[in-house]
């Protein structure tokens, strides 16, 4: 830790990313406190107010000593997209300058922060909720309905980044490929910036995933996703916090909760594993340590 300390810059934004598990946050501690900076969310699920133990939110403690940003803030059932949070990163930026660390596992976010995001006009509920009905369904369907270049740039294995792209075209009438060749100036462009990337070895990752699973059922996980069950949708964006839909099948008596524990550290490698795709496809100019 000490090491990666003396090389990062006391004058530059930083970024740091890297899969669930890698040790993000805590050296993004270790940066805001020796310089005076504010943390920074960059992860879809850590913005959600319902989930703390089950997305590895900073402790309560740690949120103390150091100043965080958009962690926590989003009611579960409110609209938030990558457009949201650029938005209110940019603000940050604007109040705290060059003085925050921006730390987290969601690819796409750091994607938009960095290049640019299109400025798609917002999708209306009844084309949102036609596409949540052709997820379930399977995909085949929105697949078939995007243009030749949006299929050709889309991550297709995803329902999610299929389904927004699907709602775009619906929409708009337009493909999400245009709307992305037209993106405006990067709100921090990857040149401005310190941008680090962890990827610790496989096996070690998924030991320390395997001890942090166990741990959040110790610390009380089992007791957060019970109190999301009122209104669970398994297809919501709140409820895709990795291992919640595990735990919920454990509360209702569908597994035990070995087996849950079990789903749940299988869940997290498997999203660990899409992470370092993401890391290795789109942040080969990033600073990277083990």
């Amino acid at each position: 830790m000490r090491a990666v300390l003396a090389g990062i810059s006391r004058e530059l934004p930083v970024l740091i990313a890297g899969p669930t598990g890698s040790g993000k946050s805590a050296l993004a501690m270790e940066i805001a406190a020796r310089d005076g900076r504010v943390v920074v969310n960059a992860d879809a699920l850590q913005v959600y107010g319902c989930w703390r133990v089950l997305t590895a939110r900073p402790p309560v403690v740690d949120a103390a000593g150091v100043a965080h940003r958009l962690y926590g803030h989003v009611g579960r059932g409110q609209d938030y997209s990558v457009g949201h949070w650029l938005r209110e990163v940019a603000a940050v930026l604007a109040e705290a300058g060059k003085g925050v660390v921006i730390v987290g596992g969601t690819g796409l976010y750091f994607a938009a922060l960095t290049r640019g995001l299109a400025e798609i006009p917002p999708v209306p509920p009844a084309v949102r909720a036609a596409g949540d009905a052709l997820r379930r369904g399977g995909m085949a369907a929105m697949i078939a309905g995007l243009d030749a270049a949006t299929r050709a740039k889309v991550d297709l294995a995803n329902p999610m980044r299929v389904q927004r792209a699907w709602e775009v075209q619906q929409a708009t009438g337009v493909g999400l490929a245009a709307w992305q060749a037209a993106t405006p100036a990067p709100v921090l462009p990857r040149q401005a910036c310190t941008a680090l990337v962890l990827r610790p070895e496989v096996g070690l990752l998924n030991a320390r995933i395997d001890a942090r699973l166990d741990g959040m059922v110790a610390m009380g996980a089992l007791d957060e996703v019970r109190a999301n069950l009122d209104g669970w949708d398994a297809a919501a964006p709140w409820a895709q916090a990795i291992g919640a839909a595990a735990f919920v099948a454990h509360l209702r008596g569908e597994m035990t909760l070995a087996q849950a524990v079990a789903a749940a550290k299988i869940a997290t490698h498997q999203y660990a594993k899409r992470q370092r795709t993401w890391l290795r496809s789109r942040m080969g100019d990033w600073q990277e340590y083990a």
